[in-house]
């Protein structure tokens, strides 16, 4: 806006007078990033009303439907194979009455209830075989399932056992650090490898209390998976490799544990006990929608050529009850990064740049990133005329590196910081240029934001890089840049409340965005 101001002074300056009264009205005025505006978008796209925008459901279409309203309201462009929705087929993975899982310990059978304290994973994601849907074997509890710290808790387990572990530290750990790396995603995957080492008949972690967080956030996809088509094709267990894969909550009584535990955590036989699992799922196809807008730039020459920006308006939907509440509202996941588009889309409509503005509202990001997938495999675009695409996820929060951030007593030191994912983590140097110029442009804001690339790198423990849509993108090799404000203690929980947003900071990033896009929209180059 400043800059804009200081070049029309200078045009009425040379012409000695006031410019005639067209020319003014011909000047395009930026509409600011709108604080109060967030609050209210924010307010009703994540209230209750809306069930928490879980794909496969009725609630993910009447967000698609709330978001194509607003963008015929301001008079966007449609982009959608269908206005402003493009279709996108999806399988729905729905478990029967069959499913269930028992310990029998030979006088009595105790049932395992599913979804509450277990919950089977059917789905390890892209190019990894399927678990087994059926098991049946003796009980070895394997400890914490460590080779390391004078542990060695694989010992002794025969082939054709059902493994039982506890993701998390045992109580000798006092190392924060330590204790924090045991208790990761990264760990948890390492000791499913170790387990499956040894072809066991079925793998059961279940999580302690410094992990299970991770069980609430697995939950919605073991009950309710969705996948692109053609699904799981498989028909029987002799097409599916790897052992049976169940998820749960360690709770002291359980069949599941030692009858010590949590005293007893030593590896050993649960004699006289055995698990017996069956998993009952059918697959339902269905339809769910991107939404697509265009803002079109004012030079013909460029105007077929995109600056893209992306967010994902889906969330986890309705969970067990938490004192009393069981939607999971998803303010800021991603109810913050969804608003955020419809403000630029307001702004840059208002001031419309040379190059077109693509917006992209994908469907499916909680199910493994399914909407922004098929986009870049079905652009309604050139896939090569994106220029660029910014992803926004989570922007609302002053948030840390971990979803054990405590915002009440941490917040204030993260008061002006945001993390940036991309410039150095996507392949072949493909987002350098983008994260050189945002950083240009940060730079010149009245009041930068401290750009963090703490998860910038594709080795990083929690792999962020790959953990939402701009990843499907980056895979084209568009460059990319992702700007999140980080986890928080309300991360996938029914807490994450449209209250506890930070809606200057959100304006801030806004504003940022803003000049970032009208800038790449304005250069004859593209970001390379």
């Amino acid at each position: 806006m400043r800059i804009r101001s200081l070049l029309l002074l200078s045009a009425v300056a040379a012409c000695g007078g006031p410019p005639p009264p067209p020319a003014v009205a011909a000047v395009p005025s930026i509409l600011a990033i709108s604080a109060d505006d967030l609050r209210r978008d924010v307010a009703a796209f994540s209230a209750d009303s809306m069930r928490g925008r879980e794909t496969g459901t009725p609630a993910a279409t009447q967000a698609a439907r709330f978001i194509a309203q607003r963008l015929l309201a301001l008079g966007v462009e449609p982009a959608g194979d269908s206005m402003y929705f493009q279709r996108v087929p999806m399988v729905r993975q729905v478990h029967g009455p069959g499913t269930r899982f028992t310990v029998n310990t030979g006088t009595s059978t105790f049932t395992i209830p599913f979804g509450v304290e277990v919950g089977p994973l059917l789905n390890l994601g892209e190019g990894v075989p399927r678990p087994r849907r059926i098991a049946d074997g003796e009980l070895h509890f394997a400890g914490y399932g460590m080779s390391t710290m004078g542990r060695r808790d694989f010992d002794g387990i025969q082939p054709g056992k059902v493994i039982v572990m506890l993701h998390g530290a045992p109580a000798s750990v006092t190392d924060t650090a330590v204790r924090r790396q045991l208790e990761s995603q990264e760990t948890l995957a390492l000791r499913l490898q170790g387990a499956a080492q040894l072809r066991p008949a079925a793998i059961v972690i279940l999580m302690t209390p410094g992990t299970s967080e991770l069980y609430t956030q697995f939950l919605p996809d073991m009950l309710r998976g969705v996948s692109a088509p053609p699904g799981d094709q498989t028909t029987t267990d002799a097409q599916r490799p790897l052992p049976m894969i169940v998820l749960g909550v360690a709770r002291a009584g359980s069949k599941l544990l030692p009858d010590g535990w949590p005293a007893d955590e030593n590896p050993q036989a649960l004699t006289g006990r055995r698990f017996s699992g069956r998993v009952d799922v059918r697959n339902e196809t269905f339809t769910g929608h991107n939404v697509v807008g265009i803002v079109r730039g004012t030079d013909a020459r460029m105007n077929k050529t995109y600056v893209a920006y992306g967010a994902h308006y889906d969330h986890i939907g309705v969970q067990a009850f938490v004192t009393g509440d069981s939607i999971a509202n998803g303010a800021d996941d991603d109810a913050s990064g969804s608003m955020t588009l419809l403000a630029l889309a307001k702004s840059l409509s208002a001031a419309r740049p040379r190059r077109s503005s693509l917006f992209v509202w994908h469907v499916g990001e909680e199910k493994g990133l399914l909407g922004s997938a098929w986009y870049v495999d079905h652009a309604t675009v050139p896939a090569d005329s994106i220029i660029a695409q910014i992803n926004l996820d989570m922007i609302g929060r002053r948030g840390g590196a971990t979803a054990q951030w405590n915002s009440a007593a941490q917040g204030a030191s993260a008061a002006d910081r945001v993390y940036v994912v991309g410039p150095r983590a996507a392949p072949n140097s493909q987002s350098r240029t983008l994260g050189a110029v945002l950083d240009t442009v940060n730079a010149r804001q009245l009041r930068p934001l401290v750009m963090d690339h703490e998860w910038d790198s594709q080795t990083h423990p929690e792999r962020i890089y790959e953990r939402s849509d701009h990843y499907s993108y980056a895979k084209k090799g568009i460059p990319v840049v992702f700007l999140t404000t980080g986890l928080h203690e309300d991360y996938h929980k029914v807490s994450d409340e449209a209250s506890k947003l930070d809606y200057e900071k959100m304006a801030r990033i806004g504003s940022l965005l803003l000049e970032l896009g009208t800038t790449l929209a304005n250069r004859e180059a593209r970001p390379r």
